[in-house]
């Protein structure tokens, strides 16, 4: 951890939000692919288990970022990475198609992006 401290402020949360996201994405996802065969409420569980994790992530990575952003700078900062999470994991892990919806999303999203942080 203390690699990580070394690091910017911005940087240090854009890595925790990812690591966070990765295993956000698995609890909310992941069981439909690896449990779908089981009782929801084992599926709940497990997801439950790993967003455990996910949290352990996410607390840090705001109170981390809440130095240098404000909490909506870093909601949509949350949602750009959730995004760039998502996207790779529905394509390759869950073998969904790669859309132009994600792309027109993305661009949405940059948008926020531009409207959160423009300082006005």
């Amino acid at each position: 951890m203390n690699a990580l401290q070394s690091l910017p402020i911005p940087l240090q949360t854009v890595l925790l939000l990812v690591a966070s996201n990765v295993f956000m994405t698995f609890a909310w996802y992941g069981h439909l692919k690896n449990l779908s065969a089981s009782p929801w409420y084992v599926a709940a569980l497990a997801s439950w288990g790993i967003a455990l994790f996910e949290y352990l992530l996410q607390v840090p990575a705001n109170r981390i970022g809440f130095a240098q952003f404000n909490v909506g700078q870093l909601k949509i900062m949350q949602e750009v990475i959730t995004l760039v999470v998502f996207v790779p994991f529905a394509v390759f892990y869950m073998g969904q198609p790669l859309k132009w919806d994600y792309l027109w999303a993305g661009l949405c999203l940059v948008g926020a992006v531009y409207f959160i942080f423009r300082g006005g």
